[in-house]
């Protein structure tokens, strides 16, 4: 884990201004802990499912260990709210070989569809724009699936969607 991440909940960007959770009043953001392996795992296969993607114990455990790797680029942030773990962004700088330079990219992003509309995400992305920052990245950028409504709303609230397109090839 990349030791950029402040334990404090972490946003002054502005689109963390948006409601808050209703009971503890505040979300916590803060740095991916060795404590919260359980919620982890358990938010991580849900966010597998959502996206129909086969899960194992191996692929959570070797995940898992690169969060927790310093030599590993993935680093992960958490958002907390009534001590409970209801989301997560994993993320790493990426080489950007025209702006010859690292940005960042959000490789994941999951909130409990319980908390969901609530602010949750867009605190995530706020605080990871504040490291983004702190980093010098020039941006931050990332991908959905095109299905996704829910979560593009959010995006094309924070963010602007790329002229890019993204493609696979199974190798």
């Amino acid at each position: 884990m990349a030791a950029l991440i402040s334990p404090d909940p972490v946003s002054t960007d502005p689109v963390s201004a948006d409601p808050v959770m209703p009971e503890s009043g505040a979300v916590e953001i803060r740095a991916l802990a060795p404590a919260d392996a359980a919620v982890w795992r358990d938010l991580y296969r849900a966010y597998a499912a959502f996206y129909a993607v086969p899960m194992t114990d191996d692929i959570l455990g070797r995940t898992w260990g690169w969060l927790h790797d310093t030599a590993h680029p993935l680093s992960g942030l958490v958002a907390v709210s009534g001590g409970r773990v209801v989301g997560f962004a994993h993320y790493w700088p990426q080489p950007r070989p025209l702006l010859g330079r690292d940005a960042g990219f959000l490789d994941d992003l999951f909130v409990d569809p319980s908390v969901r509309g609530q602010g949750v995400g867009r605190r995530l992305i706020a605080a990871l724009a504040d490291i983004g920052r702190a980093q010098g990245w020039p941006l931050l950028s990332w991908v959905t699936a095109q299905d996704n409504a829910t979560a593009r709303r959010l995006y094309d609230d924070v963010a602007q969607a790329a002229r890019w397109v993204t493609y696979e090839k199974p190798l």
